[in-house]
């Protein structure tokens, strides 16, 4: 019986190929650290217009909780984005429905909410692709916004998101309401803690994979929230009415520079389509070009 193992030659040229290619893939995971993203790329932030904030709910589309959301974003006169998962928008398909019907913007929160450890292309590509079209079905248009789960970008999914002609973009302030002592005060405070102009909230309109009954502490927060971004001066709505920077940008690198992993791994960011040339040229004074 040998002491030990030693690991021959072939083993000991594979084991850096296999190191690099976990970095390429996990590495562009980095910009999950608010202060990186806000410092290096406030467009993946969802930094825009410094007198607007976008309001961004994930996880849904939840019959159980996502029409309360939608009754009092009615009251309050604000229409917002929702990351939705593509199996609860065809799980619910009345529900998801209802939130264009409303005239809130869809956006795709991939799939399932699964976790992107592992490199899987084929997964990433087939659920963000399924994703895609089945928002796109209901919203009666190709969604311009991706958010991966748990905000965890992976080379993968970054280009599976381009190819499929949808911006990656996080967050400035969320409010912690997937907790199961949240509540709406301490929603609200949260929120308020990272929140300046041009920054972007997230919120969840369900508990699909939070703790259960969590959804009520966003909900409750909500008119608070709302009522205190007004006060600052700023209006709130979609992500499509916040001017994110870099948005304006078309081709491969955009406006912000690509974030490079330590496998050399490049990934540019404000990739658009041609077809929202129309949608662009109607917008008002103060977008951040």
């Amino acid at each position: 019986m040998r002491a030990g193992f030693h690991a021959g030659p072939a083993a000991r040229a594979v084991a850096p190929v296999v190191v690099a290619a976990a970095l390429a893939h996990i590495g562009p995971a980095a910009t999950w650290l608010p202060e990186l993203r806000r410092r290096r790329f406030p467009g993946l932030a969802g930094q825009g217009r410094p007198d607007h904030i976008a309001l961004t709910f994930d996880d849904g589309p939840d019959p159980a909780s996502t029409q309360h959301f939608l009754d009092v974003l009615d009251a309050l006169g604000v229409r917002a984005t929702f990351f939705v998962l593509g199996e609860n928008v065809v799980r619910h398909p009345e529900t998801a429905l209802e939130l264009a019907r409303r005239g809130h913007e869809l956006a795709v929160h991939g799939w399932s909410h699964d976790r992107p450890w592992l490199p899987s292309p084929a997964r990433d590509a087939r659920g963000l692709t399924r994703a895609v079209h089945a928002v796109g079905e209901v919203a009666g248009r190709v969604p311009r916004w991706y958010r991966p789960p748990y905000g965890i970008l992976t080379s993968g999914r970054w280009a599976v998101a381009r190819r499929a002609g949808t911006r990656p973009v996080l967050w400035t302030a969320w409010g912690k309401d997937w907790r199961q002592d949240a509540t709406p005060a301490s929603v609200r405070a949260t929120v308020a803690a990272d929140l300046r102009g041009g920054g972007t909230i997230l919120l969840h309109d369900t508990d699909h994979v939070s703790a259960p009954g969590s959804w009520r502490a966003a909900l409750g927060a909500l008119p608070d929230i709302v009522r205190d971004c007004r006060e600052a001066g700023w209006a709130v709505g979609p992500l499509g009415e916040h001017g994110v920077i870099g948005a304006e940008e078309r081709g491969g690198g955009g406006s912000e520079r690509g974030v490079s992993t330590s496998a050399g791994v490049g990934l540019g960011l404000g990739h658009e389509r041609e077809r929202e040339r129309g949608e662009r040229a109607g917008r008002g004074p103060g977008a951040v070009r």
